[in-house]
């Protein structure tokens, strides 16, 4: 029985270090694991199935929305990283260079990419002449390095997975429309697929990304109270284009520079999943990115009949279009439901010899740990009907936590009780001055997430200094 229970004994109660716990849990279900170079990640079976499941249904919504995945190099010309001032000087602290090729000095020297915004406008220069060449609609799914000081496991890591949308435009309007439409893209996905609500606006001109002139984002709220920032789209305008030179000749010949955009997610999505729906038993995944949505187990395993009738469960579960497994190994059932909960399987289906008997199998929810006898000739469609309660039931739990801490400050009194006493979003009125945001910070550790898309007027003063307020904006501390 010790040994069955050490499985869960070895993680740390989220309430009482959560940071703890998170590392716990990370480990314990086998996600990732260390590599001799700090701050880069080895992503193991279970935790690269997740970013597959990810990247698979994602990459259906893109091309569902018209977008080509192209791959581009992984070096950049320092000449070239040069052309867009403002985004050099926002990317220069966490560059990665390389210097020689074998053992013989580079005559410039390279990085490896942050992100590829350059390297895309560089291919549009080549590609993009008319106006008949417009939209460009592209993707990559790569790994970026970011030589980051402190790290954490899918959080902030110095190398790590995501997908990068570069796109080019004939008008302002469209770069507009497309930076809002893949952002409503990614808060959909993040909804219907990962069962994680999101607060959607546009960032402050100090949290915007470097070069761009709009960056919107998506904002998801922890288990502890924090903010995690998710996904991000950026309106480029017309800067990258004229630091490249990407013209086209309009409908009357005359050129014009295109106008662009960017947006990406990346496996910190994995964090967010962790931390919105996990507990002090491990993962608890949602069904449509679970890389085992069910597992079979069966109990006293070498009574006749027991084996077969678990793997003929198995496949009908299969034949369904379920990711189906079944738990034969050499362990105590109480040591593979450990494992499952740990693992954040979403449902599992145990059979022993009164169950066969009767021709019935028990459901048991990793969500509510309810369990429902079924019919084994209907375990597959109850199952199928089962996963899909089970994500509604997610969504609607960190529906009405991100709710509940959710709290408005009148003023700087409120708002400082509020950041200590009231984990969560903050609402509150600011003048638009840069100096409120950096004082905040400073007394607080809390920042501007966003300013949402819809406004409301709680107060008519800024929070911070008391002059006449400009925006409604959510702040809060994040990871």
């Amino acid at each position: 029985m010790a040994d069955e229970k050490k499985l869960v004994e070895e993680i740390t109660s989220m309430d009482v270090d959560f940071t703890q716990w998170y590392t716990d849990v990370v480990r314990k279900a086998e996600l990732m694991e260390y590599s001799s170079v700090k701050g880069f990640m080895i992503l193991k079976p279970n935790g690269y199935a997740i970013w597959e499941n990810i990247q698979r249904q994602l990459d259906d919504r893109f091309k569902d929305n018209d977008v080509e995945n192209v791959y581009m190099p992984m070096l950049i010309p320092e000449s070239l990283l040069q052309k867009e001032k403002d985004h050099v000087e926002g990317f220069a602290p966490e560059v990665a260079w390389v210097t020689h090729g074998g053992l013989e000095p580079l005559q410039e020297r390279l990085c490896i990419r942050p992100t590829s915004e350059t390297l895309f406008c560089e291919l549009y220069k080549n590609i993009v002449h008319s106006h008949r060449d417009l939209p460009k609609i592209y993707n990559q799914w790569c790994s970026v390095v970011r030589w980051e000081k402190t790290t954490r496991p899918f959080l902030r890591s110095s190398e790590f997975l995501w997908q990068e949308g570069h796109t080019a435009h004939a008008t302002a309007e469209e770069a507009q429309e497309e930076t809002i439409r893949m952002l409503n893209v990614y808060a959909d996905f993040c909804e219907q697929v990962l069962a994680i609500p999101m607060i959607k606006g546009q960032k402050t001109d100090k949290e915007k990304f470097a070069g761009a002139e709009e960056t919107y984002t998506i904002e998801a709220l922890m288990h502890d109270g924090k903010a995690l920032q998710s996904g991000t789209s950026h309106n480029f305008g017309d800067g990258f284009a004229k630091a490249f030179g990407i013209q086209y000749a309009d409908k009357e010949n005359k050129l014009q520079y295109v106008h662009q955009t960017s947006w990406g997610v990346s496996t910190r999505l994995i964090g967010a999943i962790i931390m919105v729906h996990g507990d002090d038993s491990g993962l608890v995944l949602p069904p449509k990115i679970a890389p085992v949505q069910v597992t079979v187990i069966p109990i006293q395993q070498k009574k006749e009949g027991i084996e077969a009738a678990c793997e003929e469960m198995k496949q009908k579960l299969k034949e369904a279009g379920l990711r189906a497994g079944v738990d034969m190994r050499d362990k105590s059932p109480g040591w593979k439901f450990s494992e499952a909960e740990m693992r954040g399987i979403p449902v599992r289906v145990e059979i022993g010899p009164r169950d066969l008997a009767e021709g019935k199998c028990v459901l048991v929810r990793r969500d509510t740990r309810e369990k429902k006898v079924v019919a084994i000739a209907d375990a597959a469609s109850e199952v199928k009907d089962l996963l899909e309660t089970i994500h509604a039931d997610m969504l609607r739990k960190a529906t009405e936590f991100l709710n509940s801490h959710i709290s408005d400050a009148k003023n700087y009194a409120e708002f400082k009780d509020a950041v200590e006493n009231k984990p969560g979003f903050i609402r509150a009125m600011w003048c638009g001055d840069e100096a409120c945001e950096l004082k905040i910070k400073e007394d607080t550790t809390a920042t501007s997430r966003c300013m949402p898309f819809e406004q409301e007027q709680i107060s008519d003063t800024c929070v911070c200094c008391g002059k006449p307020a400009k925006k409604l904006v959510y702040w809060g501390k994040a990871y």
